[in-house]
């Protein structure tokens, strides 16, 4: 009797263990609270909101084609309603709770698609986040189930809720953004001429919103907007033809954004931004060019830290070159940068002369900072803030339709005086020019770091002497980012 009573002593406390147990798992468990969907040209991104972090595996189905995301350690904690799935490959969503803390989710699809996941910590604007970012196409095929996280696999044995009742086939609350509208086409070239490409990156986008105005404007829908303004613009002038990086609110990783722009052919990379600062008095446009030695001042410092770490909220991950030599790959990078930096600060500055006739500028010169987007070595790039999204009165402005089309007209004046000095060959603006049906302009030449006088001079074949004499210098001294006219007769050289 008392060893009986004895083991049900035991047997009560065990119980009691596994409960508290139970309980400590199911408080330990992280909520879902919410899920958003962002649609880009090649892929839709699934971003699951969560209270804290968890384990997750991913793998795939199909006949017919699903994503299943099994999710250690979280529990639905939110009455999810209708998702707005146009334009995806996404029929539906649907979950089970398989035990207290794990939770399936199960995506149906229309066709197949290569999925890829990771999670992401808190930072500023988020919490802990898990993505799933589904990528148009099966490049592996969809013949066999397969799994697609880094030793995640279909759990043996388990079968996946494929029709569970309607009370747990919650879908995603999320509002998308209608298709851009087309645009007429650029006007076509006369035979064996082509058009100065111009790639417009609106900054941000999707998962990063950028700055904040004072009244919940965010940067990412300004940006776009102007963009596109300035697309519109440069397709209605014969010669030139805009391409815009990224067409709707989706994310876009920062060097991916260059590779896009080297992918459509471009002559010039045009990158849109709205300021912030910690002073809502700051006002004024800036234009950045990318700089070999770090940020000009402060304010550029602290812009290009901020710009850099978007990869961060976006979920891009880090990119180097450390499959190449650490040395070669700066001497390489340092070469290529500087043949393309010359005309950025170039058609910077054209571009900063003709926004302060329409906006006041928070530096009449054209800024330098080490921006990871302006980092193309083979392309001129400009980094343009149109204003501080962050001044209650310059964030009103940029809301507005006029103030966004005198700003894209104000960028398009200065691409097109640069370009008209500076067609590239074999462009139908190198045809016009080279016909005398354009004047062809003073030719001019932004000092870039490493330059000097004689190198200038020798690289457009004028004399020492004949270009100190068109510049009224008094030396050989010059400074980085000052701007020289260099005559159109080309002399022998001088001492």
């Amino acid at each position: 009797m008392r060893w009986a009573m004895g083991l049900r002593t035991r047997t009560a406390g065990i119980g009691v263990l596994l409960a508290l147990l139970a309980s400590d798992a199911l408080a330990a468990a992280a909520d879902l609270r919410s899920v958003r969907l962002w649609r880009a040209p090649d892929n839709t991104r699934l971003v699951f909101d969560l209270s804290g972090p968890v384990q997750h595996s991913v793998f795939t189905l199909s006949a017919p084609n699903r994503i299943v995301i099994d999710v250690a350690g979280a529990q639905l904690a939110t009455k999810l309603e209708a998702l707005s799935l146009s334009n995806t490959p996404i029929t539906s969503i649907r979950s089970a709770q398989r035990s207290p803390t794990d939770l399936r989710l199960v995506i149906d699809l229309s066709s197949a698609v290569s999925p890829k996941s990771f999670s992401l910590a808190p930072n500023q604007q988020y919490g802990h986040r898990l993505v799933v970012d589904l990528y148009d196409g099966d490049a592996d095929g969809a013949a066999a189930d397969k799994p697609v996280t880094a030793g995640s696999t279909a759990p043996a044995g388990v079968p996946v809720a494929v029709n569970p009742p309607p009370s747990v086939r919650p879908v995603v609350p999320v509002t998308m953004e209608p298709a851009p509208a087309k645009l007429p086409p650029p006007a076509p070239m006369p035979s064996g001429k082509r058009a100065i490409v111009i790639a417009i990156d609106a900054g941000h986008g999707g998962e990063d919103p950028g700055a904040l105005g004072p009244k919940g404007a965010r940067e990412k829908h300004v940006t776009l907007a102007i963009a596109k303004e300035l697309q519109r613009q440069i397709n209605a002038e014969r010669g030139y033809r805009a391409e815009l990086v990224r067409t709707g609110d989706y994310f876009i990783p920062l060097r991916k954004r260059t590779v896009i722009a080297r992918k459509k052919g471009a002559d010039l990379f045009v990158s849109i931004h709205a300021d912030a600062a910690p002073r809502a008095a700051a006002f004024g446009a800036s234009v950045y060019a990318l700089s070999d030695r770090g940020a000009t001042s402060e304010t550029a410092r602290w812009l290009a830290d901020s710009e850099n770490q978007s990869d961060l909220i976006g979920g891009a991950g880090n990119v180097s070159l450390d499959d190449k030599d650490k040395m070669l790959a700066g001497v390489l990078l340092d070469l290529s940068m500087t043949a393309s930096l010359s005309s950025s600060l170039n058609v910077g500055q054209k571009v900063l002369s003709n926004m302060g006739r329409i906006t006041p500028l928070h530096k009449r010169r054209v800024e330098q900072a080490g921006f990871m987007v302006l980092k193309s070595p083979d392309i001129p790039s400009i980094l343009v803030e149109t204003g501080f999204i962050s001044n209650p009165n310059e964030a009103a402005k940029l809301a507005t339709l006029s103030h966004q089309q005198s700003l894209a007209r104000s960028i398009q004046s200065g691409i097109r005086q640069f370009f008209q000095q500076n067609p590239p060959p074999g462009t139908y603006v190198a045809w016009l020019r080279d016909s005398g049906k354009i004047a062809p302009g003073p030719r001019e030449h932004v000092v870039s770091s490493g330059e000097s006088l004689a190198l200038i001079a020798q690289r457009y074949q004028v004399g020492l002497a004949v270009l100190r004499s068109a510049n009224n210098l008094r030396s050989d001294t010059i400074k980085v980012g000052q701007t020289l006219n260099i005559p159109t007769t080309a002399l022998a050289a001088q001492p």
